[in-house]
């Protein structure tokens, strides 16, 4: 019945946080080593000398008409 329903959609409720829980964990344990890698090697993640502009990387526009 409805005791039964709302047991399997609390029980569903529980399961998924925990889930949504140890994702965000694993992602946030992976992005913590990737940091401290790039800190103790700077020398292979550089930075661009300078970010380009969306107008410098669309090409000009000429009205066809």
């Amino acid at each position: 019945g409805v005791h039964r329903q709302i047991l399997l959609a609390s029980l569903g409720w529980f399961v998924g946080y925990q889930l949504v829980k140890r994702t965000e964990y694993m992602h946030a344990k992976v992005d913590r080593e990737l940091f401290e890698y790039i800190r103790h090697h700077p020398v292979d993640f550089h930075a661009a000398a300078e970010k380009k502009r969306i107008g410098e990387l669309l090409e000009d526009f000429h009205p066809i008409r």
